[in-house]
């Protein structure tokens, strides 16, 4: 299980521990070190089931800087993948890519019945 994540994010913080706590094995990835590439973020998605939107940081300085909220509607889902692809800050995290799993966000009941 991959676990992508900012270090410095008090969400991120909040699932490595549930992560932790669970004894749930994972490999770290930082997602600004190490940012998601085009064709990774293509097969999370497709994978995932969700909407592109949900693999934004909407609440991001870089979001709101680039007025992404009003762009993205008009942006085809390859642009928002490529754009996605540019920089970790633009992604929502943490992200959890297991097999056949793919999470965005710690919302603590879906992990749990998703990673149990």
């Amino acid at each position: 299980m991959l676990f992508i994540h900012y270090p410095k994010c008090t969400t991120c913080q909040k699932a490595k521990k549930w992560l932790d706590e669970n004894n749930i094995e994972y490999t770290e990835r930082h997602i600004v070190e190490n940012n998601p590439s085009f064709e990774e973020l293509k097969q999370w998605y497709e994978k995932s089931g969700l909407e592109l939107k949900k693999f934004f940081n909407t609440s991001g300085l870089l979001y709101k800087e680039m007025q992404l909220k009003n762009k993205l509607p008009e942006m085809s889902e390859e642009e928002q993948l490529l754009l996605l692809s540019t920089n970790g800050m633009l992604v929502k995290r943490p992200i959890v890519v297991c097999d056949d799993t793919v999470l965005v966000g710690f919302r603590e009941a879906q992990w749990a019945e998703k990673l149990k």
